[in-house]
This record gives C-alpha cells, structure tokens and sequence, in this order.
C-alpha cells in the first residue's frame, strides 16, 4: 500500500517535470531555466536540439529587448552618473546587446558631451545593434566591437545580466586587461549564497548555457584584481528559479560596484 502511493507520487512529480520541460521546449517569450550541469560545455552538450545555442542573431536581437528603465537598474544609473561626477567618461559594456542601457539611462542622466559607450557582444548583435545607432543618430556616442579586451584603459568595465552566459568569470576578464578600468559594475548577476550551479536558460529563439555563480566568488575575483567595493545589491523584482533542481529555488541577482585601488 505504501509502495503504491510512494509510486503515485513518483509519477505526478515526473509528469510535472514532463510537463515543464515541454514549456521549456516550447518557449517563445519567457527566460525559463532547466536542468542542473557540471560546467558550460556539459550544458551546451544537454542542450535540446530542436533550439539554437547561444544570443547570435542579428533579427532576433532588433526586438529582443525595450530600452526602459526598470527597478533593478537604479542603482547602476547612481553609480554612473557618480562615474561621470567624477570624470570618468568612457563606459565599456561587456554584452550590452543592442546598446539598451545607453538608450534607457540617456533617459534619466544627462550623459557628458565626451562620454563614448562601447558596446561588446556577438556579431549577429553588434550588427544590429551598429544599423540602430545610425537609425537613432546616436554613433557618435555609441560604438560596438565584439572583442572583450578592447575594453583595455576604460574608465568603466560595466556588465548588465550577462556575466552568467560568458565562458569566463571576472577574474578572466580583469587579468586579460593591462590598463584595468576605474570603476567596475556589474548588476542582474546570477548569484547563489552557497554554490556555482550551470543550466539552461531559454531566452525563446534559443538556449543559452548559464552560470549561477557563488556571490563570494564574484565579489573576491573583483577584490583580488586590486579593487575596493563601494557597494552592493540584490536585484529584487527580478526572478530567477530553476525547478525540480535542488537549491534552484535559491538564486538571485546581484549587483555591485568597484573602484580601483590604485
């Protein structure tokens, strides 16, 4: 009898994972997460083989995201416009997409005639991202590259959600620069108090392998690069849940900022 029930339950469990991963499957405009992995490559080597691998195309990324303020980002307009007090003027945006912090905070802080804001992402998105500058006139201020360390001598290393799909971690990035920027921030980092855990994100046209990175980790690789925090913050309102994965339930985002120590 026991046994029987034990089974039962074992088997609407399954059906709800069943049901979820057909969700996941089918996904269109959700940022769904799935599954549990050793590393980047094992997630990429699990990923299902009716979706596309990775953020790399130029239609897609025309509508992907809107150029709005949210609740999660006023702590990085604070911490740039501190940035631009204090004469810091050239902001790096390591996979900044289409440019969409540029046009969102241009919005609420009056950016300095001399700031330039480098945008570094895939080519399929630099090239859209490149054709809605001209549209918007806005080339003279943003620029777009797809190399990471043209981010060398920069006033300000700034990462927004994407940390967890990059292959490297901060210390990576940091070491490969000679002239480290002033200033780094980053904000919507996946982040787990207690472990680094790797899935799968569905962003609708495709899956991505993603990293939830322990929050110590992130926070000391920026400390040991030679830099003192100024601050951090959770970015509440925005969910992160991976089901049917234990300790999925438990991850956030996270922001921060550093400056450099000398």
């Amino acid at each position: 009898m026991l046994m029987d029930i034990f089974r039962s339950k074992l088997t609407h469990a399954q059906k709800l994972q069943a049901v979820y991963e057909q969700k996941f499957l089918n996904n269109v405009n959700e940022n769904l997460f799935m599954g549990s992995f050793d590393s980047f490559d094992d997630a990429v080597a699990h990923a299902p083989p009716s979706k596309a691998v990775g953020y790399d195309n130029a239609e897609a990324a025309r509508g992907m995201y809107g150029h709005q303020v949210c609740s999660w980002d006023y702590a990085s307009v604070y911490w740039i416009s501190d940035a631009f007090a204090r004469g810091m003027t050239s902001i790096f945006d390591l996979g900044g997409h289409v440019g969409i912090k540029y046009y969102a905070f241009k919005r609420i802080i009056e950016y300095p005639e001399s700031m330039r804001w480098t945008v570094c992402d895939v080519p399929g998105v630099v090239l859209t991202g490149e054709q809605l500058a001209k549209e918007r006139q806005a080339s003279a201020q943003l620029k777009f590259c797809t190399d990471f360390r043209q981010a060398d001598g920069c006033d300000v290393l700034y990462l927004s959600g994407s940390l967890q799909y990059l292959p490297y971690r901060m210390s990576q990035i940091l070491a490969t620069l000679s002239r480290k920027p002033r200033r780094v921030m980053l904000n919507i980092t996946a982040a787990h108090e207690f472990q680094t855990m790797y899935t799968l994100n569905s962003i609708g046209f495709a899956v991505c392998p993603y990293r939830i990175q322990h929050q110590d980790e992130i926070l000391s690789e920026i400390r040991l690069a030679g830099y003192k925090r100024r601050d951090t913050w959770r970015n509440d309102g925005k969910e992160i849940v991976i089901p049917f994965v234990e300790g999925g339930d438990s991850a956030y985002y996270l922001g921060c900022c550093f400056d450099r120590v000398n």
